[in-house]
């Protein structure tokens, strides 16, 4: 039985920039390193929260794989204007606050590499509401 999403995984450019952002301006917790058997670390595991982890690997080019959909990942955040406001002290490019078609508040803001990340802060309006433990 699948119990949750576990990880999300980003190839990087550069892995000591990536680690800072979600270290440094996201506020997640360094895991482990994944490191080769020179001792070079290649790879690390970020905690998110709960269950949840990013997961980086350096990569000499980074492209999404042929015919990826991939679009986003969504951040839960217990409250959007302190968050985004924080961000933005911490030197992070966040967009403005809007109020999505879910009913739920959202920003955007991209990683080192571009990869988009949002920001979602549940209303008891959001669509999601009935499904939230």
């Amino acid at each position: 039985m699948i119990k949750g999403l576990a990880h999300v995984c980003f190839t990087v450019r550069d892995l000591e920039a990536s680690i800072a952002f979600y270290r440094d301006k996201l506020g997640f917790t360094p895991a482990f390193d994944f490191v080769d058997d020179a001792g070079r670390r290649f790879g690390a595991y970020l905690h998110v929260g709960g269950r949840a982890f990013i997961e980086l690997f350096r990569a000499e080019k980074v492209q999404p794989a042929q015919g990826q959909s991939y679009q986003h990942i969504c951040l839960e955040v217990d409250d959007i204007e302190t968050t985004v406001a924080e961000l933005r002290r911490g030197g992070v490019d966040v967009g403005e606050i809007t109020l999505g078609g879910d009913n739920s508040w959202q920003a955007w803001l991209e990683d080192p590499d571009g990869n988009k990340i949002e920001l979602h802060c549940y209303t008891p309006e959001s669509k999601q509401t009935p499904w939230l433990a």
